[in-house]
């Protein structure tokens, strides 16, 4: 592949993560994102339980939720009328380690 070639690739590969860099570049969602990563609770937590950990209000947690679901970095699963939030290893977090391994790539070969 050339340059100009790689060059594209990884414009479509920022193309692609858009919405996902947008939705962790906020330092709320981060601090969300590290209490999911954080917890060993298996099937998710509730808005609650994020309000907890995180001290913001049940109405900005929800907010963040739906800003990283809507980019698809995190999972939700409804069981009756409660919500689990939790991050799942095919979410579109992936789309940005391939936008590294390019970036990587690119400058390996012409750096």
């Amino acid at each position: 592949m050339n340059k100009l070639d790689q060059l594209n690739t990884i414009k479509e590969d920022f193309i692609n993560c858009q919405k996902v860099l947008l939705a962790i570049g906020d330092e709320t969602r981060q601090s969300i994102l590290l209490v999911l990563m954080g917890t060993d609770c298996q099937t998710g937590l509730r808005v609650g339980e994020i309000t907890e950990q995180t001290h913001l209000s049940r109405p900005a947690v929800s907010h963040h939720l739906r800003i990283l679901r809507d980019a698809g970095v995190i999972s939700m699963r409804k069981e009756g009328t409660k919500n689990f939030y939790y991050i799942d290893v095919r979410t579109k977090l992936s789309l940005l380690k391939t936008l590294v391994l390019d970036i990587d790539k690119y400058m390996q070969n012409f750096y």
